[in-house]
């Protein structure tokens, strides 16, 4: 039996990744001295999740271009060895990306001026106040509840008062 007490485990072999996960997932400039001699061993070897981690690397170079024709032409490389890598989560993540291709380039033409910080702030706002008004009988109490959080809202300045 190839296997040990634990299944993940092969006999004969220490467990190359474990206490790795982290380091796969920070940016390498915010890694500790310990962290990146770790991760420096870790890349000597030809692992799908070492290579997935490369293939993440690689693809931040694409907030690098300021036009969307460059960006997009990385973006399709990227794309393409990406759907080449084998990597079944790669895969999935290329398909989403050149199914919203366009989307995505919008930042760039947009000048990278455009955040959704705002918007997701004001769902999650919304979400939390549905969260604490479980068990209100009405709609109105629902309503009357957003309006008392989301109240402290900044308001347009428009050219003239309506009311």
């Amino acid at each position: 039996m190839p296997f040990g007490s634990d299944p993940n485990e092969v006999i004969g072999y220490e467990p190359i990744l474990k206490g790795g996960r982290w380091l796969l997932l920070k940016r390498p400039e915010n890694l500790t001295d310990k962290q990146a001699v770790k991760l420096s061993e870790l890349l000597k070897y030809n692992l799908r999740s070492i290579r997935s981690y490369l293939m993440k690397e690689d693809f931040q170079r694409f907030w690098e271009y300021s036009t969307a024709g460059w960006a997009g032409k990385f973006l399709d490389q990227w794309c393409t060895r990406a759907m080449k890598s084998k990597l079944g989560p790669m895969k999935k993540v290329a398909k989403t990306f050149r199914a919203k291709r366009e989307l995505i380039l919008n930042w760039f033409r947009a000048g990278g001026m455009l955040s959704s910080g705002t918007v997701e702030g004001l769902n999650n706002k919304v979400k939390l106040v549905t969260r604490k008004s479980y068990g209100f009988k009405t709609q109105e109490a629902y309503e009357i509840a957003l309006y008392h959080n989301l109240g402290e809202l900044p308001q347009l300045e428009f050219t003239h008062r309506f009311f």
